[in-house]
């Protein structure tokens, strides 16, 4: 018993830290001015919501912070493939309309919703309003884009009809199948299976098709490369690798796709150290539309691994069944 009332001492605690964290009073402000919402109920909705430090901690220790071997098979490894092919097979025909309508690959797509949540088996456990409403008002290095993300979260909650306190997700606020934040939610999510509503918690539809029309908004070219393997023959030093350049360009600086291309475009160079060695590759504008869904070439590349894993796998698998 005496164990019970302290725990509940203590979830009672961070609630009230929650509502009484510097900021929120100014947002439910903004939210009543600008959004029309109700003041009281605003309030209500704060006196629920916790402070995690939990949450802080998460978000500090990004993944990406481990070696590019270690981060690479938290991804692309044996069970992501099998269980993808599995997903591709089961939702084929709306992964080729997609691909169809939005112009890219089905196996970019498949690995996307791998990547994130393993084909929808971990959507995350943090309440999305606890999550946004830490990191909005106790987490100083990006709070303005917090908050932006807990006014889109309230907004998409009115709109869409669901309850605050039952949408649980990343910790760091990203929700469903896709782990969408709520501004993408906003401004990509689609209804794909045409039953009248945007589900991307339950409807893998809807993901599959919300996933395609975020990368075309984002500047996917359909048909161009993601990457390429490169080799380095130095003939002069190139300062600054990270500013897209023709692959004329790096050919005459001594770097070149291991395989030819019969494609021309512009690309960065980016490295990946392998033990006491370096893998070198070229990074073309998928690549980069890749990482406007986490900021990060080690994500990028490890979605276009698996990509390149899945597509093997089926095509092996096809060949199996003839």
């Amino acid at each position: 018993m005496k164990t019970l009332i302290c725990t509940l001492l203590l979830l009672a605690n961070c609630a009230a830290q929650a509502a009484t964290l510097p900021g929120i009073p100014e947002f439910i402000e903004k939210m009543t001015t600008e959004h029309n919402f109700k003041r009281a109920e605003l309030e209500q909705v704060f006196a629920r919501a916790q402070h995690k430090p939990s949450i802080i901690e998460a978000i500090s220790r990004p993944s990406t912070i481990r070696p590019w071997p270690e981060y690479r098979a938290s991804f692309v490894n044996a069970k992501r493939v099998k269980l993808g092919l599995v997903f591709w097979e089961k939702y084929r025909q709306t992964l080729r309309r997609a691909e169809k309508q939005f112009g890219v690959p089905q196996e970019i797509i498949v690995a996307i919703i791998g990547v994130e949540t393993v084909y929808g088996e971990n959507m995350g456990s943090y309440r999305v309003l606890d999550a946004l409403t830490t990191l909005a008002f106790d987490y100083p290095r990006r709070a303005d884009f917090f908050r932006s993300e807990l006014e889109h979260f309230l907004l998409l909650a009115r709109a869409e009809q669901f309850d605050l306190l039952d949408v649980r997700g990343s910790y760091a606020g990203a929700i469903g199948i896709p782990q969408f934040m709520p501004s993408s939610h906003r401004k990509y999510a689609i209804d794909y299976n045409h039953n009248q509503k945007i589900d991307l918690r339950r409807e893998a539809r809807d993901a599959i098709g919300s996933v395609g029309n975020y990368f075309q908004g984002y500047g996917w070219r359909k048909g161009e490369p993601v990457a390429h393997l490169a080799r380095l023959d130095m003939k002069e030093c190139v300062s600054d690798i990270t500013t897209p350049r023709p692959l004329s360009v790096w050919a005459a600086s001594g770097v070149t796709p291991v395989e030819k291309m019969v494609e021309e475009g512009n690309a960065r160079l980016l490295d990946f150290t392998l033990g006491e060695e370096k893998e070198f590759w070229l990074g073309f504008n998928n690549f980069d539309v890749i990482t406007r869904y986490n900021n990060s070439d080690y994500y990028a590349m490890s979605v276009f691994q698996l990509a390149e894993a899945l597509k093997a796998a089926r095509a092996a698998q096809a060949v199996e069944k003839r």
